[in-house]
């Protein structure tokens, strides 16, 4: 991740050299450039035999040879309405599909566009690896508790704060414990993944910042009824895509594109949370059974999938707002979400 969010090349065993497009510098050109499939579709190369597969990587190349601009201009979708003549793109046959699933996967939690140019010229010294040391960043059971200590927040002063780290992985996240933590009581759990713009900033696009509020007021009131409630705080900016590429997508739906969409044209999941690490964090709390508070029903089958035990789905929707409307409505229509 390092080396991608610096701009180094990357060697995988068994794939040509890869150069990250987005943080790349100097004068960098390539014949071909790796993308997702959601990227390639909406640059026209779905109808292309080897660019049809939904969800696998696309090897393309274009009537000329890729600068970075002319790059850039291809792998982010921003810039589609100052650029909207390119082409025409070839797809071409992919030989080391498990090598570019890698990369595509070390630039989703780099939080860099999915996009490389493919062995450029002029590129500088590579970072060697293989494409199975992309396990190591998603894998939860290096995950510990690092720290606790006393937090009294304004919905409970008598919180508890735990936080977990991996060395794996530079995201560090917590759990805050509200009342008295009894094995025999099914806990009040809220899975909440960071958002700066609402958490911290009061943004009204979304409905992250009143959810989380109300969850722990939810939880402090348990507490008072001799109940306990746990807040899971997970480092996973913008549904797992990062701080830089929500901004991204908030500036595609400015341009008429839903959220869906908007992290498609991205070449971008949806949904890219960590279940495994929030599961791991419930296993080091000692917590086997959880009441969860979610109106996503996916989110209560994916922790049911790590081995955690949803007793209950615990509704948690609040009142919308003239700029969060049409995104609480996509997440009802297109998601699943029961708001």
């Amino acid at each position: 991740m390092d080396a991608l969010r610096h701009g180094w090349p990357l060697a995988i065993d068994g794939a040509p050299l890869l150069q990250p497009v987005e943080t790349a510098f100097g004068e960098i050109s390539a014949e071909s450039m790796l993308l997702s499939a959601t990227r390639a579709a909406t640059l026209k190369l779905a109808n292309q035999i080897e660019a049809a597969v939904p969800r696998q990587p696309v090897l393309m190349r274009g009537a000329d040879r890729f600068d970075l601009p002319a790059a850039l201009a291809v792998a982010d979708p921003a810039l589609d309405m100052a650029n909207p003549l390119k082409g025409p793109f070839k797809a071409l046959s992919l030989g080391w599909e498990t090598q570019a699933r890698a990369a595509l996967e070390l630039a989703r939690i780099a939080g860099i566009l999915p996009a490389f140019m493919v062995a450029p010229e002029g590129a500088g010294e590579a970072v060697a690896l293989n494409a199975s040391d992309v396990d190591s960043f998603t894998d939860a059971v290096h995950l510990q508790i690092a720290s606790r200590a006393k937090l009294p927040v304004v919905a409970s002063q008598d919180a508890r704060i735990v936080a977990f780290r991996s060395p794996n992985d530079t995201r560090e996240h917590v759990a805050l414990v509200i009342g008295e933590q009894r094995a025999e009581q099914t806990p009040l759990v809220r899975l909440h993944s960071e958002c700066l713009t609402g958490d911290v900033l009061g943004s009204l696009k979304c409905d992250c910042g009143p959810q989380l509020d109300a969850a722990l007021h939810a939880m402090a009131d348990e507490a008072a009824k001799g109940g306990w409630g746990v807040l899971l705080y997970m480092r996973q900016e913008g549904r797992g895509i990062g701080i830089i590429n929500k901004l991204r997508a908030y500036r595609l739906q400015d341009q008429g594109f839903d959220t869906v969409d908007a992290n498609t044209r991205l070449g971008l999941p949806d949904e890219a949370r960590d279940f495994p690490t929030a599961a791991r964090m419930l296993e080091l709390l000692k917590i086997e059974k959880i009441r969860l508070m979610t109106n996503n029903p996916a989110k209560v089958e994916a922790l049911a999938a790590q081995g955690v035990a949803v007793t209950e789905r615990v509704a948690h929707a609040l009142p919308d707002n003239p700029h969060n409307a049409h995104y609480l409505a996509t997440k009802r229509d297109r998601s699943g979400h029961l708001l």
